[in-house]
This record gives structure tokens, C-alpha cells and sequence, in this order.
């Protein structure tokens, strides 16, 4: 751990900043990990003169229809909180304050040798740029941790910073990514501290920009409190292998899409829309339980082999987790009637031959229910189904198996938190799950990890690497931690396309108090029946495997 608060330094333009950069700030300032220290404010420069309508227009003509698409895009979809409604940051901030003339050298900013020895006084952790042309001289060691932005798309296939979020909405890519860079003169040498996986907006641009900004405003002081938690030494070894790595870029500049090329793209969108608007017409998406008995105790790993459990047209059922117990399965499940507007949590009973019951409600509350997680501890069965519409992470535990279950206690309060899961592993309880920290954040993106001693009694303290992941393609989790052959699995729901689209297997490499690392093993597709649209929980016990998948059923 770093013994003092980190010293940070922020490069801007100007004091008015969209309110993205005030709320990043504010955590910052709010932090016990930083604090803002000194202020390098680019000195205005005269705004050129404006060209007339008519010149705007012709200048633009090639990229026009964009252009007018833009605007009406934000007219339609401006959305609320807006990350770039202007704030004032001196209003929030009392700290130094440096104005610079920076050099224009091939339309880079070079600071000069009299500001930059003026800089260097502050003794400066971190610099932040939040504004300035690309830097080159020496700034870039005027603090002792280097210079850290962020880069609001994939680095790997977009290098500049403008038109966020437009391409990845055009060419319907299924993420939109934001990365937090430690810069270097040469562009070519930044190094990536952090990179952040988000679902992309497939309608608008501005929904879709304005989604990015909002769910990365934390990255980057999280990354701050990492370096003041673990030290300088262990935070940049991290980042060393990675340097070393050659990473090539093989792809265009992303500038607005010329007439042609926005012609083609609008037409594909909007046709693959109105087919879905179609669809929806005569077809119901739904959730469904699927299943498949072996002849032995092992996960089944053939999805087409396994035997539908249809709900009635007005319900669905999903999030199984199964049970044995006396040579039967109990397969308990979110059962949501459409309206009843939530859900409650039922238990499907299933013998050795595969017959089952109708579901019977076993736990319902005044608030949604879901994802009935069950462990056991002490000779006790327990559940801890997903409470997030109370902010609570609840534990009941089994009074008469399987239909009656009551209140335990409240595992952690005043939590925004989604399908918890517990893994056993090394006389410690570590609790996965997906938490909505900050107002607006959604909450497929940012898996957390607590642990304790003790299931019942323990505190639940926060892993210091939290948030764990933050990766749409897997955070949330998918089903049981279970472990084959020695290693340990995590699966993961792979968001990508949409909510619950697929699952992908994660291998749990290193868990302790102070370190996690897991990789990627497999994705599961819902490729195995031409209805079938989704699959995201994945669980098994004895020879009963159990998941769920939206198909397409005619009303």
C-alpha cells in the first residue's frame, strides 16, 4: 500500500466540463485512496470564426445524410441522466491552479520547459488528461506514475476518440468498449491499465455514447485506488507483460460514413428492424427449463439432447438450480407470471426417469424474486434468491423440504446486487454477483466478489480487486461454481447480442484475499434448435443437468 494519498494532477481545457468528468472527479475527491492537487489549465485560445450555413452544409455535403441522421437521433433519443450536460469544476474543486500556452507542433501540444519545471514542484502522482491536444515533451514526466486517459472505444479497432459509439452501433458490433490508457508520446506505445466490455445500443448512437460514458466514469479511479492499495512495485508488474506484447492496428479510421456508406448501413438496420417488429406480431420469446438425465453422475454437455419444460403462454420459467434428495431432483425456479408483474420462486419435482410435476410455489414476497441459489452448511439447506429489487442480498433457510422455507438473515443491506452465488473454497465463502454502484450503471456489467468465514455469522468484506470483471460477455453469473477434474468453473452470462444471449465458461485460476484471475474457456450458443434464442443459467447435480432458453413459440 502506498503510505500517503495519491496526488493527483488533472489537464482541461476548461473548467466547464460534461458532467461524466465532474461525477469522475467527485469520486476522486470523495476517495480515501487520491486527491486533487493541482489544476494545468490549457490557456483559451480565440475561437475561429464561424462559417456561414450555407459553407457548413457544402463543407459537409459528403457526409450530410449522417449529419442529419445525428440530429435527429439526439432530438429523439437524448436520454436521462445526460453524461454531458456542463458542470462547473471549480465549483468542486480547491486546488493549485497552473495556466499554460502549450507549443502547436504538428498539431500536438508541447508544453514548455518553464511551465513544465513549474509542474514538477507539485510532486505529482497521476496526471488525468481531460483535455489538450495529443502531448509531446516532457509531461510525460512531470509525474511519477505517468499521464492516464481515457480512450471511449476498442483501442485494438479504433485509435481516434471521435464519433464514439457510431460504428458500433452502424455495423451492429455486439460491444462498445472503453479503455483507461497510461499515455505515451508515441501513441503506439500507450499501455492499457484497464478495458471495459459493454453491450451496444443496436438503435441510437446517442443512447449508445451516452451508455459508454456513464458506465465508465469508475474505471478509472478504481485503477487509482488499486495503485494505492497494492503499490507501485506489484501494479506495474502486472502491467509489464503486457507491454512487451507487439499490438498491431490493421483498421481504417472510423470518420463519418460518406452518403453511400450511410445509405447501405441505415437501409440494413432498419430492415433487419422492421423483420423483429414482424416477428414480434405473431411470436412470444419465452423462457423455458430444459433438462437431460445420464446414465451417470456427470454434467451434461449435449444441448440437444435435452427435453423441453413449457411454462403456459402468459408465464416463464427460468433460473433453474436443482437439488437430490431420496432418489428424486427438485429442480426450483423463477416462475413469472406476466401479470403478476415479478416473480416467486417454484419447485419442479422430477424422478430418476425424467417424469415432473407442475411447479409449486415454495417462497413469494412482495418483491421480485429470481435465481433461487441454494447451499448447503451445517447439516442445512439454504437459499439465496436474487432480492435486488429490496437492496438485499437475503438467506432463508429450509424448515420442511422442499415447500417451506423462512427468513434467515440479511447477508449484505443496501445493495444493488443480482444472481449471487456462493463457492466454498478454502474454508472461506466467496459470494460472486453483479452490483449497480453508481446511479445509471446497468447491472450485466460489473461482477463483484465478497468473502467471510463464515456463512451465517461472518462480515462480508470486499475483494480489494473489485469489480472482479467488467466484461458484458460474462460478469453476471450463470448457474453453480462447479468444480471437474481439480479446476474450478464459473460460468458467466455472455450478454453481448442481449440480455442472457449465451453463457461463457470461465476457469478460476487464482482466489485468495488479494488476487483473482480467471480465463476464458468455451462459449455456449443457443445454436442447437432454430427457435431457441437464448440460454444463460447452466446447472447440474447427479445426472440431472438443468438450463434455461428463450424460444420462439407462435401466440
Amino acid at each position: 500500500m502506498i503510505k500517503h494519498k495519491l496526488k493527483i494532477g488533472l489537464l482541461i481545457d476548461s473548467y466547464i466540463v460534461p458532467s461524466w468528468v465532474f461525477d469522475m472527479v467527485d469520486m476522486i475527491k470523495k476517495s480515501n485512496h487520491s486527491e486533487i492537487a493541482l489544476i494545468v489549465l490549457k490557456k483559451e485560445t480565440p475561437k475561429p470564426t464561424k462559417n456561414s450555413f450555407l459553407k457548413n452544409l457544402w463543407k459537409k455535403r459528403s457526409v450530410i445524410l449522417f449529419e442529419i441522421y445525428n440530429k435527429i437521433d439526439k432530438k429523439i433519443f437524448k436520454p436521462s441522466p445526460y453524461v454531458f450536460t456542463p458542470k462547473n469544476l471549480k465549483n468542486n474543486i480547491n486546488c493549485s491552479e497552473i495556466i499554460v500556452t502549450p507549443k502547436v507542433i504538428n498539431h500536438n501540444d508541447c508544453i514548455t520547459e518553464a511551465d513544465i519545471n513549474q509542474i514538477k514542484t507539485y510532486n505529482i502522482d497521476v496526471f488525468i488528461k481531460l483535455g489538450f491536444n495529443n502531448l509531446v515533451g516532457d509531461i510525460f514526466n512531470a509525474s511519477k506514475f505517468g499521464i492516464w486517459a481515457y480512450h471511449h472505444a476498442d483501442y485494438n479497432l479504433k485509435r481516434a476518440n471521435h464519433l464514439t459509439g457510431a460504428w458500433e452501433v452502424f455495423e451492429d458490433w455486439d460491444e462498445t468498449k472503453a479503455v483507461v490508457l497510461k499515455l505515451s508520446e508515441d501513441l503506439e506505445d500507450c499501455i492499457k491499465l484497464h478495458e471495459a466490455f459493454f453491450s451496444t445500443d443496436h438503435v441510437s448512437i446517442k443512447r449508445n455514447m451516452n451508455m459508454l460514458y456513464k458506465n465508465s466514469v469508475s474505471i478509472l479511479p478504481r485503477k487509482l485506488d488499486e495503485l494505492f492499495q497494492i503499490g507501485e512495485k506489484e501494479f506495474f508488474q502486472k502491467l509489464k507483460k503486457q507491454k512487451t506484447e507487439p499490438l498491431f492496428y490493421y483498421n481504417r479510421d472510423f470518420k463519418a460514413p460518406s452518403n453511400l456508406e450511410f445509405i447501405k448501413v441505415f437501409y440494413a438496420n432498419w430492415k433487419k428492424a422492421i423483420k423483429g417488429m414482424i416477428s414480434r406480431k405473431f411470436y412470444l420469446s419465452q423462457w423455458i427449463i430444459l433438462f437431460n438425465l445420464n446414465s451417470t453422475e456427470t454434467i451434461s454437455k449435449s444441448f440437444y439432447k435435452f427435453k423441453r419444460i413449457l411454462p403456459p403462454k402468459d408465464s416463464f420459467w427460468a433460473d433453474p438450480f436443482v437439488f437430490e434428495k431420496n432418489d428424486k431432483y427438485y429442480i426450483f425456479i423463477e416462475e413469472y407470471v406476466n401479470k403478476e408483474q415479478k416473480g416467486k420462486i417454484s419447485v419442479i419435482e422430477m424422478d430418476q426417469n425424467g417424469n415432473y410435476s407442475q411447479p409449486t410455489v415454495v417462497l413469494e414476497k412482495d418483491y421480485h424474486l429470481s435465481y433461487p441459489f441454494l447451499i448447503e452448511e451445517g447439516g442445512e439447506l439454504y437459499m439465496m434468491p436474487e432480492t435486488e429489487e429490496n437492496r438485499t442480498i437475503e438467506l432463508y433457510k429450509c424448515v420442511e423440504f422442499p415447500t417451506k422455507w423462512e427468513f434467515k438473515k440479511v447477508l449484505i443491506n443496501d445493495i444493488m446486487a443480482v444472481d449471487a452465488t456462493i463457492l466454498k473454497h478454502n474454508d472461506k465463502f466467496w459470494l460472486f454477483t453483479n452490483v449497480k454502484e453508481y446511479k445509471g450503471i446497468n447491472l450485466i456489467n460489473e461482477l463483484m466478489l465478497f468473502y467471510t468465514d463464515n456463512l451465517l455469522e461472518g462480515n462480508w468484506k470486499s475483494h480489494p480487486q473489485n469489480p472482479i470483471a467488467i466484461d458484458h460477455r460474462h460478469s453476471r453469473p450463470a448457474g453453480n461454481i462447479f468444480k471437474l477434474n481439480d479446476r474450478i468453473f464459473r460460468p458467466g452470462q455472455d450478454c453481448s447480442k442481449h440480455y442472457g444471449y449465451g453463457i461463457q465458461l470461465m476457469e478460476i485460476m487464482t482466489l485468495n484475499e488479494n488476487d483473482y484471475e480467471e480465463r476464458y474457456i468455451q462459449s455456449i450458443y443457443p445454436n442447437w434448435d432454430n427457435d431457441v434464442r437464448s440460454v444463460h443459467t447452466l446447472n447440474y447435480s447427479g445426472k440431472l443437468t438443468v438450463i434455461d432458453a428463450i424460444v420462439k413459440r407462435r401466440r
